[in-house]
């Protein structure tokens, strides 16, 4: 049985449980993290010593780190539909993984919370359009982030990009991006698990 460990509103448990949805998989949700707590239970320390959300366990493999988990779900149970079989290929879905969760993400984040003003507010801004204008053009000849087909490199921009779209004020025009968030939007697994829940 497979069991993840976190909380819905949480972008990285979002991940893990859109990949469940993508590939037609049941689990249980144990509810931790955020208000829920339970993280610094001993038991929980022992399956992910961070801390943190989301942990799977997979009647006994246990795989913290979102990515980490995505990576493992579509290796184990969606090989050639999630996981691109030829290692070119997985590589541009891997890459982009990677650079979602060390740039994309870390620069949307100052721009969700209050309190940002002024040369502070306009340097923030600008760093996350830079960022957002490079996936915009990596998105200019393809449907999705590493080609035709949906695949890992897709689930960790979702959530973030989906956020990038509901951030208050002018942005620049980024045309493919938003073209990709209306194909995401598509999805059924999307909707439920970061629109509906993250919005």
């Amino acid at each position: 049985m497979l069991t993840v460990y976190g909380r819905h509103n949480s972008s990285n448990v979002a991940k893990v449980l859109w990949t469940l949805d993508e590939l037609g998989l049941a689990y249980e949700l144990v509810k931790r993290g955020g208000n829920f707590g339970g993280t610094d239970d001993p038991v929980y320390r022992a399956m992910n010593p961070h801390g943190r959300v989301p942990t799977l366990d997979d009647d006994g493999v246990v795989v913290w780190e979102s990515n980490a988990v995505v990576r493992y779900l579509a290796a184990q149970y969606g090989a050639g539909l999630l996981w691109p079989e030829a290692p070119g290929e997985r590589a541009q879905a891997d890459r982009w993984m990677d650079w979602a969760s060390m740039m994309l993400a870390p620069v949307l984040a100052p721009l969700r919370k209050q309190g940002l003003t002024g040369d502070d507010l306009k340097a923030k801004r600008d760093s996350a359009f830079t960022q957002f204008a490079v996936l915009d053009h990596a998105l200019l000849d393809r449907p999705f982030i590493a080609g035709e087909h949906f695949s890992i490199g897709d689930i960790p921009l979702g959530p973030i990009v989906h956020r990038y779209v509901l951030l208050p004020g002018d942005k620049p025009d980024c045309a493919n991006l938003e073209r990709y968030h209306r194909q995401l939007m598509q999805r059924p697994a999307f909707i439920r698990h970061v629109a509906d829940a993250l919005s």
